[in-house]
């Protein structure tokens, strides 16, 4: 397996390892990253890349790639992979598969509802909107090309280093109270380990990646601060906090988003199915100096 990877950070990082657990020796990894970090991803060949136009370096690994996981995000001018190597993709001749880690942000607004993929993409503001378009333009080339692809539509990523305890400790955490608000999360363990599953059974399908409960905010920030000893940052109403727009437009759609798909397409059950399993796992993981081992 000679595996492409466009954005390696944080998620897929985990997918990279996961599939080194899974494949062993088998696998190779070329990976592009803005400004690479070529400290800390010693076993993968580091190339840079940020949009049109691409080197040749990253020309010939697209090339001779079996499969290609997208993890880069759109920008208002379209998707920098489809932008810079859609030729060089659709003509890959040992290309079987093909990965684009996408959004439940697309679905938008549901009022607190459950959705599966049948529901339709309504998306509530720019980033999502271009990542319907994104959507499109990999379904487009992949039904070009002739290969299965997987479109992972994923909730709001935590994990080791990136989870309610880090804010706690740094004081910026914040309950805000927005009645009936829940978000949907997932472990970014989970998403490598359905990557690498995906990807050695080169599945098809566009499905949502998305824990098993999804829970108010102000919900997991007091789980959290509980698990380590603080007290809780007090209550504030939606209405009154002063927010980024960025941040208030997570608030602005609302939905439960179902995994059933993905699960059943895998037979699998998510090692963390809620936020409770995940920030346990994370803080023994705090304990046992781990953290930097995802």
């Amino acid at each position: 397996m000679k595996l492409m990877v466009f954005g390696l950070g944080f998620s897929a990082r985990a997918a990279v390892k996961a599939l080194r657990e899974q494949v062993g020796d088998a696998l190779s990894v070329v990976a592009t990253q803005r400004q690479p970090d070529r400290d800390r991803d010693g076993d993968t060949q580091l190339l840079a890349f940020s949009g049109p136009p691409a080197s040749a370096h990253v020309t010939e690994a697209v090339a001779v790639a079996t499969h290609i996981l997208v993890s880069a995000p759109p920008g208002a001018d379209g998707d920098p992979v489809l932008r810079a190597l859609s030729d060089v993709i659709a003509t890959a001749p040992r290309l079987q598969w093909l990965c684009y880690y996408s959004t439940v942000g697309v679905y938008g607004d549901h009022q607190g509802a459950w959705i599966d993929e049948s529901a339709p993409t309504a998306p509530v503001n720019p980033r999502s909107a271009w990542r319907v378009a994104a959507e499109a333009g990999w379904q487009e080339l992949a039904a070009k090309r002739g290969v299965p692809l997987t479109i992972l539509r994923l909730a709001g990523i935590y994990g080791p280093g990136r989870s309610g305890f880090d804010k706690l400790r740094a004081g910026t955490a914040r309950r805000i109270i927005k009645p009936g608000q829940v978000f949907n999360r997932i472990h970014v363990a989970d998403i490598g380990t359905v990557t690498a599953l995906a990807a050695e059974r080169r599945l098809a399908g566009l499905f949502n990646l998305a824990d098993d409960l999804p829970a108010p905010p102000q919900d997991v920030v007091a789980h959290a601060a509980g698990l380590i000893g603080l007290a809780p940052p007090p209550e504030m109403p939606f209405d009154l906090a002063e927010m980024t727009p960025m941040a208030r437009s997570f608030y602005s759609d609302n939905k439960r988003v179902s995994n059933a798909a993905i699960k059943r397409a895998l037979g699998l059950e998510l090692a963390f199915p809620t936020y409770r399993e995940g920030l346990a796992d994370i803080l023994a993981r705090e304990s046992a100096g781990s953290v930097g081992d995802e």
